[in-house]
């Protein structure tokens, strides 16, 4: 008697959940429709739309997409094909999103709202010239409640513009014939000259020539702050015991992101591009020897693995390589995953999150899951290949070309 009193009052206690869940709303449709205003752009592009929610507007959320910190602003994004003038491009709960998987996790508040195309195939960054953006809408973002936002796209990032001559800093810009041969459109190469102090004063006077690859994406512009009023590389430069010479900076910055200007399937002939046009026409316009004997590299992280590589690929073409802490250089230590053992790269072989960066103390910062997660976001396909960040150049310098013509992933990009 008493089990069957017992199984009454449970019957009872589970009728009114029962009935709660049958009429308890489901999820709320919610979906931001974005638009290019009419006249900013007159042909129909392929590219990648950003939708980012962030809760502050300064910088503009659009300059923090690629974050990877707790803070990292909720993104959604999904390829667009032959976008254009009256069409309308939806983002809504199918579509791509980081850091959540999904916006119905995102807390109801406050949000500015900025959507961004990326449509420039020649240098792969979402702040590339001719990218179109929105400016940011304030909104009030309840998942559970959904809604219906319209975004215009009325910004377009400036045509690229190099920077202005200096005395003793000078910008090249030319076109490339082997990377447009096998792009088939025009593709250019981009380099900054750092002239010795007294350059001007003999024009007899040749010099030799330091090829110098600076860290992941950095850009040939970067010479501005090396020279600055302040800089202890302008003091060292600029002193009279210092050896007089040529200074090439290369620019980290291509169709699939940093190049590594080695040949590879992928981006392409960067090496002969370097070593048989770029070096050949700085040294005819700046008075270089233009000998191997007179020509040496340098670089740091991933310029540290250029300089080597172009040294090891290019031997009778410079005298010397100063590599620093440079990229991996064997695939059974890629960070750290071994990828002819491991049978995960997100996760170790004792079922934990795989580091991707410490801080100092040894706690992790990142995750190769969440920094990969990021690459996902910024890639076409939702794929980290053609992020243009570090997963997906290494996948493109080192890895296999597809029939579609993209980087095939090593791993599956949301499993690992």
């Amino acid at each position: 008697m008493k089990r069957v009193c017992g199984l009454l009052r449970f019957l009872l206690c589970l009728t009114p959940l029962a009935a709660l869940a049958a009429n308890s709303p489901s999820p709320a449709s919610w979906q931001f429709e974005v638009t290019i205003n009419k006249g900013l752009t007159t042909e129909a592009k392929d590219g990648r739309l950003f939708l980012i929610l962030a809760q502050k507007n300064d910088p503009e959320p659009r300059l923090t997409l690629g974050s990877t910190g707790l803070d990292a602003p909720a993104a959604l994004a999904r390829d667009v094909t032959a976008f254009r003038s009256g069409a309308v491009a939806v983002l809504d709960q199918t579509a791509f999103a980081f850091p959540t998987s999904h916006l119905s996790a995102l807390p109801a508040g406050d949000y500015f709202a900025q959507a961004l195309f990326d449509c420039n195939a020649d240098l792969r960054s979402p702040q590339s010239p001719g990218n179109l953006y929105s400016k940011p809408l304030k909104i009030h973002f309840d998942p559970a409640r959904g809604g219906n936002w319209k975004l215009e796209l009325t910004q377009q990032i400036p045509p690229e513009q190099l920077p202005a001559d200096t005395d003793q800093i000078k910008f090249v810009k030319i076109q490339s014939r082997r990377l447009s041969e096998f792009y088939g459109r025009p593709i250019f190469l981009r380099a900054a000259i750092v002239l010795p102090r007294d350059y001007a004063r003999d024009s007899s006077r040749r010099y030799p020539l330091w090829v110098r690859i600076g860290g992941l994406s950095t850009r040939y512009t970067s010479v501005l702050g090396m020279l600055g009023e302040r800089s202890e590389f302008r003091k060292i430069w600029q002193a009279d015991n210092t050896p007089r010479l040529i200074l090439l900076q290369l620019d980290g910055a291509g169709p699939n992101g940093d190049p590594y200007y080695v040949n590879s399937v992928n981006n392409g002939p960067y090496g002969d591009a370097l070593t048989e046009e770029l070096i050949p026409h700085i040294e005819t316009t700046f008075r270089a020897v233009g000998q191997p004997r007179a020509r040496f590299l340098s670089g740091t992280s991933t310029g540290g693995w250029v300089c080597l590589g172009l040294q090891v690929f290019y031997p009778d073409s410079f005298n010397g390589a100063w590599s620093s802490c440079p990229d991996p250089v064997d695939f059974r230590a890629l960070q750290l995953v071994n990828i002819y053992q491991d049978d995960n790269a997100y996760v170790n072989n004792y079922g934990n999150e795989r580091p991707s960066t410490r801080d100092r103390n040894g706690d992790v910062e990142l995750t190769m899951r969440r920094e990969t997660g990021m690459e996902n976001l910024l890639g076409r396909g939702n794929c980290h290949t053609l992020s243009g960040e570090q997963w997906g150049d290494w996948n493109a310098v080192f890895g296999p070309r597809g029939a579609d013509g993209r980087p095939i992933p090593l791993w599956d990009p949301l499993t690992g």
